[in-house]
């Protein structure tokens, strides 16, 4: 199994449609054999979080307040590169990209495959 783990840098403003786009992939990666683990979107004063530098005093520190990830996962590479192949043909994911060139909801993201430690 792997996990890929996307960091987005987004535009705040455009929260609303950020929020489109991810549950558009959502649905996307469980259609094609994939596991979604959910998007975690910055918390805001309502939500009532902790500081984040609390567990290494010295050491951690707040993060970025416009920064977003999504997990998800498929059981092989293989299935990973059935969901690319398979994807790129859909309507759903035509339409999720064409709606992201209008919206531009965000501004870059990162990338990185991961592997479990049990």
């Amino acid at each position: 199994m792997s996990t890929c783990f996307i960091r987005y840098k987004l535009d705040l403003d455009k929260l609303d449609e950020f929020r489109e786009y991810a549950h558009s992939w959502i649905s996307l990666i469980n259609k094609y054999g994939g596991t979604h683990h959910g998007f975690f979107v910055p918390g805001t004063h309502v939500d009532n979080l902790p500081s984040a530098a609390f567990s290494f005093p010295g050491l951690g520190t707040e993060g970025p307040p416009n920064i977003t990830v999504a997990l998800f996962s498929f059981p092989s590479i293989a299935a990973y590169d059935q969901y690319r192949m398979a994807v790129s043909s859909d309507e759903e994911c035509k339409a999720t990209t064409a709606r992201f060139k209008e919206t531009k909801c965000f501004y870059s993201y990162e990338r990185t495959f991961l592997v479990p430690i049990f």
